[in-house]
C-alpha cells in the first residue's frame, strides 16, 4: 500500500510539473493574453478536468514552478542546524536548493520574465510572496531569537534573492547565478550575520 501511494504522488508530482511546463512554454510562445487552460491540458497530453484537479486556473500552473522553489527553501531553512544563526541558515538553504533544483538557463529565464509580466499574474506573485514572506518569517523565528525580526530578516533575504535574479537575467556577464546571489547575500550579511 505504502509503495502504491509513493507511486501515486510520483505521478501527480509528475503530471503537475508537466502542466507548469506547458503552461510556461505556451506563454512564452504566445504570451499569456493568448493562453487557455483547454491549450495547457492539450500540451501536457491531460484532460480540461484533470488540470482543475491540479490547478485553479492559467495563473496557478504558471506560478506553480517559483512556489515550488519558495516553498522548498522554506522547507530547507526549517531543515537547517539548529544551532546556526538566522543569516547563515537562511544562507545555508539557498545553497542547498540550488543544489537540488539548479540553475534556470539565461535565455528561457529572460523569455520567462518577459511573459510574467502580465497585470494579473504580477498580482498574485506579490500575494503569494507576502505569504511566503509570513512562512519564512515563521521558520526563521521557530529558530530562537537572532537579534533581527523575522519578518525583516525574511522579506530582506527574499527581496536580495528577488534582486539577484534580476540582476542575473540583465546582466551581460555569463557568471553563474549562484555567484550573483551569493554577491547580493555578502553584501546583505552585515546588517544579519
Amino acid at each position: 500500500m505504502d509503495s502504491t501511494l509513493g507511486l501515486r504522488e510520483r505521478k501527480k508530482a509528475e503530471t503537475r510539473q508537466a502542466v507548469h511546463e506547458a503552461a510556461l512554454r505556451l506563454t512564452v510562445e504566445h504570451g499569456f493574453d493568448a493562453l487557455t487552460v483547454e491549450a495547457i491540458a492539450d500540451a501536457a497530453n491531460i484532460s480540461r478536468r484533470t488540470f482543475s484537479n491540479y490547478f485553479a486556473g492559467k495563473e496557478d500552473a504558471l506560478l506553480y514552478g517559483e512556489e515550488r522553489r519558495i516553498r522548498t527553501l522554506v522547507d530547507q531553512v526549517r531543515a537547517e542546524p539548529a544551532d546556526r544563526p538566522p543569516w547563515q541558515a537562511l544562507r545555508g538553504a539557498v545553497q542547498r536548493l540550488y543544489e537540488e533544483v539548479g540553475v534556470p538557463e539565461r535565455e528561457w529565464a529572460v523569455r520567462a520574465r518577459l511573459a510574467m509580466k502580465h497585470p494579473s499574474l504580477l498580482a498574485r506573485q506579490l500575494a503569494n510572496h507576502a505569504a511566503f514572506d509570513r512562512e519564512l518569517a515563521q521558520a526563521i523565528e521557530r529558530r530562537g531569537p537572532g537579534g533581527v525580526n523575522p519578518r525583516v530578516l525574511a522579506a530582506a533575504f527574499l527581496a536580495a534573492l528577488r534582486v539577484a535574479t534580476h540582476t542575473w537575467i540583465e546582466e551581460e556577464q555569463a557568471r553563474p547565478l549562484h555567484e550573483v546571489i551569493d554577491e547580493m547575500l555578502e553584501q546583505m550579511a552585515l546588517p544579519f550575520a
